[in-house]
């Protein structure tokens, strides 16, 4: 069976670090979850719940995406590709990392547009 390559970045890995696409080693900074107010659920998928959210420090609205759980290289996978697609185009940006300090339940926080 034949596969079609993409018609652009088809073999853009091959000409990139070993590190880029390596998430096992990656070393999250967590934040912390004090630091933010959710205000309202927006909406929810298989693997989160995402919420309005309020920065607390800077008064910058934000989306807080609580994972569910999951493995925890599938975070870390996940991590890794939005800080490898930083500054893209239709790419949000990965503000923080957090986790509830009781529950040690993971969450994004990205920065909202279009309020």
């Amino acid at each position: 069976m034949d596969y079609a390559l993409p018609k652009y970045y088809a073999n853009i890995n091959l000409n990139m670090p070993q590190d880029y696409a390596n998430y096992n080693n990656l070393l999250i900074s967590w934040g912390n979850f004090e630091n933010y107010e959710v205000y309202k659920k927006l909406g929810r998928g298989k693997y989160s719940e995402v919420f309005l959210s309020l920065h607390t420090q800077s008064q910058v609205l934000c989306v807080v995406k609580i994972l569910k759980p999951v493995k925890k290289h599938k975070i870390f996978r996940e991590v890794k590709i939005l800080q490898n697609l930083q500054g893209g185009p239709n790419i949000i940006q990965l503000l923080d990392c957090v986790r509830n300090p009781i529950t040690k339940t993971p969450a994004l926080v990205r920065i909202q547009l279009g309020i």
